[in-house]
């Protein structure tokens, strides 16, 4: 009975203060007290008995009202703070309060008029006028500086070194909260024994930091990378005493979590793990506080001399936010090895097969450990070359191919597929990882795919493939990165497959058809990327890939018809002719003969209607995503010039030699490097549909994956209509003006595609194999792949170009996609209780599939 008088008491409060004309006295403790000191409310109860509209009823009816409860609220965690949580009734004090804020913050956030009430001194709000410097202090500045205290609160929030007994209490501000770091890793030995008490309410403290970062939800995307979010500049700064220990804490609690325990069967389902959510939080902190600083920050309604300016004159190493500065300087092995084992053992997590069903824990916040990924590699440049520095690196590579996998066909994931692609493109800008890729892969993680044997370049080459021939249409703008990706490691790759080297062959098939080239102005760099693949792998490591040389043979047409690609008019009409009556009869060639996938695979499955998702920003095109370098002759990489426009740098290779075929890949760059075409006629715009292909926007669909076997004829990728412009940026499009393809475009690339090599590789090669077929009488490829492996093109083929690597550069797109895709992944994955939901958030829309 006491709890539903309790919840009953705290509703009469909350009625109370909404029926309330006149401001209440912030004297009046009877009436405020009754928010926190008598009630035992969960935070499910906080959100159940504060209604969003009554919490709009106070803010625009009684302001007064409202910015005393949060000022009250404030104070409570302020004193708090300062005795250390004794009592029994001081921590659900704190915890009480913490709730309420938690519930109300976001309802300031919504209101452009109330932002800056948070960053306003109230009168007397220091610490009750006992010391005279901190009168001036924001708000904020108070809760966010309570918060961190009580986050290291001996019995409250962590364990104390200290006997029992009130005379044997720590005093809160000499505490040294380095030797309270909440999980042994990094900087930190000790294990202190599991408290699953602490563990809840350092929860609940987490919720409530994440809810005052969550500001930058409520502010429309804004280009301008200098715009940082003042909450955590101010928590990450030097004020912050305890920065460093909650760093580690947080870090080690995420790196040290171990979903499955001891490996008992369905133990999850019989314990709560308290853990589970302190981590998911912690991650959650993690992601958010870890932001790009590319200036400094001003305080809305602050003094901007109390801002932390003063580390300026200190001239700080590395940047100003702690979390960053101490995430950069990280460098010892075993720190690194345990980070990386932690983060592998996490992703993987999901993908753990057993023989009884639900039998172990599937931990959910796989999206933010993808990020946390990211920005260790991104900002800790010695982190990114220990991953790569042995074979661990593909322990994160086969989570990342599983997800983008099993994601590919749910328009929910559209942000999971791009975390795991820029991922995949920032590994693939170093050698280490190309030359990783040779391992064989044994593990066999259960994936839709053919069964096959391989290596791990094996494995992402049929991933990727999948993923362009049955994902989604919102995964066109990917096709790029997915290409690069291939073209980066594909000069390190010894030996592939026969069912990759078809899968890589079926999709040069399907975008070198005349009608998918002539439907966008960007097509052909697909091709252009392909050919390089296939150039870096004949020039580079033709001895170990005999299967790729053979599938090159068989398919030697296409080769052909691209080197003799039709460019005047009646043909491109023809052709885009032919893409409608494709589009009319719309039947894919393919589903019929479906290769069997892997034993307890599943297929990707579409999105459950109605499910939730957060809209995202669009990616910046290729061009914009990386650098491209040269590979030079003592192994190290030289950026060239990125202004030059490709087909210009290839026209500029073009060289004296005769022959020259000796540097086809100049043109690369072409599918890389350049959004703004020679063409003048296709200058103007680089995504538009063609007039008559304008109706017919049914993007990449229903594919063929039958391919795999090497006597299969490949079947088109594309159905009905599916060369939908592949618009790069969202604000480029206008629906005025339409591109059309001309002669003069299409010879515009043409003459660089890059086919001498192959073409040499051809005229050497066919007549040999024709040769032994017909003497020897042969009909089992076995025979000739053997004759293929033992045969060379040395002296026969062009001077091999240079390779070209294109590295992920940072951008200010970039950056800001990757903020709203984090919001929008913590504000989805915060539903119990769901802390932003039904409130103006502007930062992405939230929509139903």
């Amino acid at each position: 009975m006491g709890n539903a008088d309790s919840k009953l008491h705290f509703r009469k409060a909350v009625i109370q203060l909404t029926t309330k004309t006149q401001p209440v006295e912030a004297t009046d403790d009877a009436f405020w007290d009754q928010f926190w000191s008598d009630t035992a409310t969960t935070v499910q109860d906080v959100f159940a008995l504060v209604p969003a509209a009554e919490i709009r009823a106070v803010r625009e009816e009684s302001p007064s009202n409202l910015a005393t409860l949060c000022y009250k609220a404030v104070e409570k965690l302020v004193q708090g703070a300062e005795c250390g949580c004794q009592s029994e009734k001081e921590r659900r004090t704190v915890l009480n309060c913490t709730r309420l804020l938690t519930r109300i913050l976001p309802y300031i956030f919504e209101d452009a008029d109330w932002r800056g009430f948070f960053w306003s001194t109230v009168p007397g709000a220091g610490r009750a006028g006992e010391e005279g410097d901190d009168e001036g202090r924001p708000l904020a500045e108070s809760l966010l500086m309570a918060v961190a205290d009580l986050l290291f609160c001996p019995d409250f929030t962590v364990h104390s070194h200290r006997k029992s007994g009130p005379d044997q209490a720590e005093d809160m501000q000499s505490i040294d909260s380095c030797e309270y770091i909440w999980e042994a890793g990094v900087g930190f030995a000790q294990s202190p024994p599991l408290n699953y008490i602490h563990d809840l309410n350092r929860t609940e403290l987490l919720k409530l930091l994440l809810t005052c970062f969550s500001e930058a939800m409520y502010l429309a995307p804004s280009s301008d990378n200098n715009i940082l979010n003042p909450w955590v500049t101010f928590f990450s700064s030097t004020d912050n005493r305890h920065a460093l220990p909650l760093f580690t804490s947080l870090l080690n609690v995420v790196c040290a979590y171990d979903p499955v325990g001891y490996g008992i069967p369905y133990n999850h389902l019989l314990v709560s793990d308290y853990r589970e959510q302190l981590v998911e939080h912690a991650v959650q902190i993690l992601i958010v506080t870890l932001e790009h600083e590319a200036a400094t920050v001003v305080l809305p309604d602050a003094d901007p001399s109390e801002s932390p300016s003063t580390m300026e004159e200190q001239e700080p190493v590395g940047p100003d936010n702690l979390f960053v500065n101490y995430l950069s300087r990280i460098h010892r092995e075993e720190d690194f090895s345990f980070i990386l084992k932690g983060l592998a053992r996490l992703l993987t997590n999901p993908l753990v097969q057993t023989y009884l069903p639900n039998s172990t824990k599937k931990i959910q916040f796989h999206q933010e450990l993808l990020v946390l990924f990211w920005k260790l590699c991104d900002f800790n440049k010695k982190f990114l070359f220990f991953v790569l520095k042995s074979s661990d690196v593909l322990d994160i590579l086969v989570p990342i191919l599983f997800y983008l996998n099993d994601a590919r066909a749910d328009q929910s994931c559209v942000g999971l597929m791009h975390i795991g692609v820029f991922i995949l493109l920032l590994l693939s800008g170093e050698r280490n990882f190309g030359v990783r890729l040779n391992k064989p892969y044994s593990v066999r993680v259960p994936m839709d795919i053919p069964v096959f044997t391989g290596t791990h370049a094996d494995l992402l080459i049929m991933i990727f493939h999948k993923i362009i021939t049955s994902g989604h249409q919102r995964l066109q703008p990917l096709f790029d990165c997915l290409l690069t990706i291939i073209v980066n490691v594909s000069p390190y790759l010894k030996s592939l497959s026969m069912v990759a080297a078809n899968k890589l062959l079926h999709l040069l098939e399907a975008f070198s058809t005349t009608w998918f080239l002539f439907s966008t102005s960007q097509n052909h760099h697909l091709v252009f990327f392909l050919l390089e693949v296939f150039n870096n792998i004949i020039q580079y490591q033709f001895d170990g890939n005999c299967n790729l040389v053979y599938a090159i043979i068989r398919k030697r047409s296409i080769f052909h018809q691209l080197a003799n690609l039709p460019s005047d008019t009646a043909s491109i009409q023809t052709a885009l002719q032919k893409k409608k009556k494709t589009a009319a009869s719309g039947m894919s060639r393919s589903s019929s003969q479906e290769i069997s996938s892997m034993q307890g695979s599943r297929p990707a499955i579409l999105a459950e209607p109605g499910t939730l998702k957060a809209s995202l920003e669009a990616t910046p095109g290729i061009d914009k995503l990386t650098e491209t370098t040269q590979v030079s002759e003592d192994g190290t990489l030289v950026a060239l010039q990125h202004s030059r426009s490709a087909p210009n740098a290839a026209a500029d290779h073009s060289r004296s030699a005769p022959n020259a075929a000796a540097d086809h890949s100049r043109s690369a760059p072409n599918a890389a490097s350049d959004h703004s075409r020679s063409a003048p006629n296709a200058a103007s715009d680089h995504s538009r549909s063609p007039p008559n292909a304008a109706a017919d926007n049914s993007g990449i669909a229903a594919p063929s994956d039958t391919e795999s076997n090497s006597e299969r004829e490949n079947d088109e990728i594309f159905q009905s209509g599916s060369a939908t412009p592949r618009s790069r940026m969202s604000s480029v499009s206008s629906s005025t003006t339409y591109w059309t393809p001309s002669p003069d475009w299409v010879l515009s690339w043409k003459t660089k595609l890059p086919l001498q090599t192959i073409m040499r590789l051809l005229q050497v090669l066919v007549p040999q194999v024709e040769k032994i077929c017909i003497d020897k009488g042969l009909t089992d490829e076995s025979e000739i792949l053997k004759f293929l492996q033992h045969g060379t093109l040395v002296g026969l083929l062009p001077v091999p170009h240079p390779i070209l690597i294109r590295k992920y550069q940072a951008n200010a797109g970039t950056a800001m996609w990757f903020r709203t895709y984090m919001w929008g992944v913590i504000y989805l994955r915060n539903v119990d209780p769901p802390i932003w939901y039904d409130t103006d958030v502007r930062l992405f829309e939230i929509q139903r599939v």
